[in-house]
Order: structure tokens, then sequence, then C-alpha cells
């Protein structure tokens, strides 16, 4: 796992990312700045990578609150930090389309709902 900091305009907020190709190539670009879209629960950033093959398999559109994942399609970071307008009654983020899990926040990130949108954030290494 490699730990990273989101710094917003309302905080900072902390997170592992996992060991795959896609969290490595984020982890060794930081600190990355990024514009946010809002999506109920759901942060999403454009952060485009190159020189990356993209898994088919453990796409999901179902995730937790916590949650960070890579949206291929448009290539996005996403953070899931509360339901999303696609949730069910247990109120559990889904993503509009199929994203790859790559870490988690820790800690409480329920907070992010304040980031804003098309608001800058940036992605830190750990200090």
């Amino acid at each position: 796992m490699s730990r990273f900091t989101v710094r917003t305009r309302n905080g900072e907020f902390q997170g592992d990312l996992d060991g795959s190709d896609i969290s490595n190539a984020i982890w060794l670009s930081l600190p990355i700045s990024l514009e946010t879209n809002m999506l109920g629960g759901m942060i999403y950033c454009e952060c485009p990578l190159t020189d990356i093959t993209y898994p088919k398999e453990g796409r999901t559109t179902e995730l937790e609150i916590g949650d960070v994942a890579y949206w291929p399609g448009p290539g996005a970071f996403c953070i899931f930090y509360g339901p999303t307008p696609l949730s069910g009654e247990d109120g559990k983020p889904v993503a509009p389309y199929p994203v790859i899990k790559i870490g988690r926040m820790t800690g409480d990130c329920s907070d992010l709902e304040n980031a804003g949108d098309r608001q800058r954030i940036t992605l830190l290494p750990p200090f």
C-alpha cells in the first residue's frame, strides 16, 4: 500500500493505494492538481494515464464508502464518500460505469462533500 493525501479547500484526507499498475502510475506522478466533478457522493477528476493496460476483470459498479477507484473510460480518479444517484436503500455508492478499485480512504471522508464541484484538489505523497 502507498499512502497519499487529498488536499481540498476544506481540509486534508488520507488514503492508501494498492500495489496495482494504475495505483503506482498515480502515486509516482504525485503531486497532482486535479479539477473536481461531483456526482452525489462521488468525486471524479480527469487523470489520464499513459502506457497502462487496464484489466477487464475486477471492474465493478458496486462500492463502499471510502473506496478509491479509477474509471478507465474517461480516465478519471474517483473517490466514493457517500451515496450516489444510483444508490439503493442501503446507501452504498454505485458508480455510473464500471470502475477499478485501487485503494481506500482512511478515516472519515464524508466532508469531501464540501470540496465543491469544479474546484481544485491536490493529491500529495505523505509527508
